[in-house]
């Protein structure tokens, strides 16, 4: 049920693997990096909807139709005491019969050292294997960013679960030359 059920890298410190790169055949530059999404039941993510039909609600399933929102922080390491670094906010409706997939539709808020902003996805999201969802849009430091994200869960066990969220992010080039 993360937002990448829900959206999901390791930053020791952020800069230290926080990677730039100008891809000179295609014009485009491009920044990679992780981070964890740590996600607790009735607390930062709610069943607003309830299914009709499959398998009962667990950290892994929902049944078919099931929606769901969340607004989840995101931290630098898998700990969940770890540096806060963003949220990760969206809803999700259940859309596999085996409840293990849903729709999601969300945005990332990131306040990094050097890029702040948003990234908004949309997708679908397997909540026990890893899911790609394409970026759509973006704001301040991420306006006119593509790419995608990946999310892996890491913990799926207790409170909060969490999940691995990979950012790879490109830049067309009229989005960062200057005329």
């Amino acid at each position: 049920m993360h937002f990448f059920a829900t959206l999901l890298f390791v930053l020791i410190p952020l800069e230290a693997t926080t990677h730039h790169h100008h891809h000179q055949q295609h014009g485009l530059k491009s920044l990679h990096f992780t981070l964890y999404q740590q996600e607790t039941l009735n607390k930062t993510a709610y069943f607003v909807i309830q299914g009709v039909a499959g398998p009962p609600l667990s950290l892994t399933t929902a049944p078919f139709g099931t929606m769901f929102v969340f607004q989840d922080p995101l931290t630098l390491k898998p700990n969940h005491t770890s540096k806060l670094v963003g949220t990760s906010e969206g809803s999700a409706i259940t859309s596999g019969l085996d409840g293990l997939q849903s729709i999601t539709v969300g945005k990332v808020t990131l306040n990094l050292k050097k890029h702040k902003g948003s990234i908004s996805i949309v997708g679908v999201t397997n909540n026990i294997k890893p899911s790609n969802h394409p970026v759509v849009g973006g704001t301040g430091d991420f306006l006119f960013v593509q790419g995608y994200i990946t999310s892996s869960p890491v913990n799926l066990v207790g409170s909060p679960v969490t999940y691995k969220i990979e950012f790879h992010l490109y830049w067309p080039p009229y989005a960062y030359l200057k005329p």
